[in-house]
């Protein structure tokens, strides 16, 4: 049997595992074929990493661009009320949170007149009436975050895009036509950025007391909280609201839209880029069976003096198992390094098309796992189509 040469063993040696040594004898042979079906499936492990990673590096600078200008949490009274003393006992108290601050929330149009050289400019904004410690709960730019802490009575602070749309500048007065019809000039103190276009051209701040006297009321809307963990805005809003007539909206839920886009943007990237990966299994299939083909004879020689069909599955199912994990060995370092080069050399974008300038990278174990565990999943497939094929090899019809 020329396709099958079997080892030599010493006198007294363990007996070597037929399917093992079989599988290592065929796997030696036709090298530069099994060669590039690793490299092949090292190609679409590879790709489908660095996509993942890019997409949740994506995702994350995203979110983050939106929490600057959003709190974590906040807390709606469900009828107009002033500040709840217990309740921001109860805030405090909670070792989860970070910092809180009592707003008022109102939407309006948002004008400026024209002047000598200037259009009139106008939009709808929502604008937020928050006390100092705003400027621990959001994440706006420093200079911004500073003249949030500090805003006087009519003052605002606008978003960037906001102010374009308007054509508002530092120092300019614009005026207010609030959700109640009342009217109010403000003296615009700065324009802040958070990266988030829709944030930019929508969200306007002032502080609680311009807002309260618009509205004529001393009531709040409710609170706004940073969590030292964003993730569990849902379980503290509802620990915090159980006894109380608040309710909580999490930022989970006000950018569920965004979050479920940006969700199936990354399964859609993945399926996309695995198919690389079964397009390199068929190559596995391919070779196992040509394997098949060419070596038929022996397959039906071994099955003649007592190879079992359980032992020429085992076999080619180890030489399937052998390439693919070679391929996926290969794929994650690769993939591994090409996330490693971009968190060093970030893949810059174009600042006036794109919120950020570079694309962040992130990779989580659980892609990981996934990657593996699917790759590993289809290799095993492939290599069971020829292995079953060879298994069903009749030796009588074949020597005959």
């Amino acid at each position: 049997m020329s396709g099958f040469r079997l080892p030599s063993r010493a006198p007294g040696a363990a007996t070597p595992d037929l399917a093992w040594t079989l599988a290592r004898a065929h796997l030696s042979r036709r090298r530069t074929q099994n060669l590039l079906t690793v490299l092949g499936i090292a190609v679409g492990v590879m790709v489908l990493i660095a996509a993942l990673s890019l997409t949740n590096g994506f995702t994350r600078a995203l979110v983050n661009a939106t929490l600057r200008a959003s709190p974590h949490l906040s807390l709606t009274s469900f009828a107009p009320a002033g500040a709840d003393p217990a309740l921001e006992r109860t805030i405090r108290a909670d070792r989860r949170v970070e910092a809180y601050t009592p707003f008022v929330a109102d939407k309006g149009l948002l004008t400026r007149p024209a002047s000598e050289g200037r259009a009139a400019g106008v939009d709808f904004t929502t604008l937020f009436g928050v006390g100092p410690s705003a400027a621990r709960v959001l994440q706006l730019p420093e200079l911004a975050n500073a003249q949030l802490a500090d805003l006087k009575d009519g003052e605002v602070l606008l978003g960037a895009a906001l102010a374009r749309s308007v054509g508002a500048f530092s120092g300019d007065e614009v005026r207010l036509l609030n959700s109640t019809q009342r009217r109010a000039t403000l003296k615009v103190r700065g324009l802040f950025s958070t990266g988030n276009y829709l944030i930019d051209s929508g969200y306007a701040f002032t502080n609680i007391a311009t807002l309260q006297q618009l509205q004529g009321t001393a009531d709040i809307t409710g609170y706004q909280l940073r969590l030292y963990n964003p993730d569990q805005a849902r379980a503290v809003g509802e620990s915090l609201t159980r006894t109380v007539a608040y309710a909580p909206l999490p930022w989970q839920d006000l950018y569920g839209t965004l979050l479920d886009q940006l969700a199936l943007q990354k399964r859609v990237i993945a399926f996309v880029v695995f198919l690389i990966v079964i397009v390199a299994a068929f190559g596995i299939a391919n070779v196992l069976t040509l394997a098949v083909f060419e070596k038929t004879q022996e397959i039906a020689i071994l099955r003649a003096i007592g190879a079992t069909r359980g032992v020429i599955t085992r076999t080619f199912v180890i030489e399937g198992l052998a390439l693919g994990l070679a391929g996926l060995l290969l794929g994650n370092l690769l993939g591994l390094g090409i996330s490693a080069y971009f968190t060093v050399r970030p893949f810059t974008l174009p600042g006036d098309l794109y919120f950020i300038t570079a694309l962040p990278v992130e990779v989580r174990a659980s892609d990981l796992l996934w990657v593996n565990a699917v790759g590993l999943g289809t290799t095993l497939l492939a290599a069971l189509i020829p292995a079953r094929r060879a298994a069903s090899v009749e030796p009588a019809r074949i020597i005959r």
